[in-house]
């Protein structure tokens, strides 16, 4: 039998594709606990720095299966995933929570669970086939993995109402044009150019990676003012676990040789 979950590790990053594409990557129960278990593996794993989600060709995914919503299989549905009023903010959405960044390499159409699953990672490198589209209300759910937090987000509220009502798709470029992507790159360059942005945040210092990533999710969960609290305060205690003036300045260098070769 395939595996649903494919995960590899090469140079510090974890590469996991959702594998099955004959059901174009739906996210039956066990797709869900097999892409569960592979992030936290790639979370915990010392040998990893940045993770990389993307799905076997045509579609990156096609939201949740279905045929299981709803289904009492003796063995669970995909409706058991609904978090519930006691699941804590920050296991809410479909990936574990980590401290490690997280990078979507969108194949194909992402949609309604799928794009919640894709709004899910740190952020979005789209191949010209990309699609997104929020079809919950077509469909007659309910979002219960973030959307309506995430999606106003990315995009901005007003955009993310018209997504959600008329379930239109947009495109890649619209979606680079929106903010919803960082990148659109040909097909076929898609998980060499995400590698590539993969291996720059690995040659960070990654103990700062992490510690600013953490201030992102802890600033997201409160309004606006108390985010700059937020901030400062993390970067105070930052500040006062002590830091090495020569290491700083070997990284400042290193910075600015980079910085030089990139002009």
């Amino acid at each position: 039998m395939t595996d649903v979950v494919l995960s590899e590790v090469r140079d510090r990053i974890a590469t996991i594709t959702l594998n099955r594409p004959e059901a174009r990557n739906a996210l039956s129960r066990a797709v869900i606990k097999g892409l569960r278990s592979a992030v936290r593996a790639a979370q915990a794993d010392d040998g990893v720095d940045v993770l990389i989600l993307t799905g076997t060709d045509p579609a990156f995914c096609a939201g949740l299966d279905l045929k299981e919503l709803g289904s009492d299989t003796g063995g669970g549905s995909v409706a058991d995933t609904q978090p519930t009023a006691e699941t804590p903010v920050a296991k809410r959405g479909p990936l574990p929570p980590g401290p490690k960044p997280v990078i979507g390499a969108i194949n194909g159409a992402a949609i309604t669970g799928g794009f919640e699953l894709a709004l899910a990672c740190d952020f979005l490198v789209a191949s010209d086939r990309a699609r997104f589209a929020d079809t919950h209300a077509r469909v007659g759910i309910q979002p219960w993995w973030g959307l309506s937090v995430l999606l106003p987000q990315a995009i901005g509220l007003r955009r993310a109402r018209e997504m959600s009502a008329t379930g239109n798709f947009c495109d890649a470029q619209k979606a680079l044009e929106w903010g919803l992507v960082n990148h659109v790159v040909p097909h076929d360059d898609l998980l060499a150019f995400t590698r590539g942005l993969a291996a720059d945040i690995a040659s960070s210092d990654q103990r700062a990676v992490r510690q600013i990533y953490a201030t992102y999710a802890a600033g997201s969960l409160v309004s606006a003012g108390d985010a700059w609290l937020v901030e400062s305060d993390a970067a105070a205690a930052w500040q006062g676990k002590g830091l090495d003036p020569a290491e700083i300045e070997r990284r400042r260098q290193g910075v600015v040789d980079r910085g030089r070769s990139q002009l």
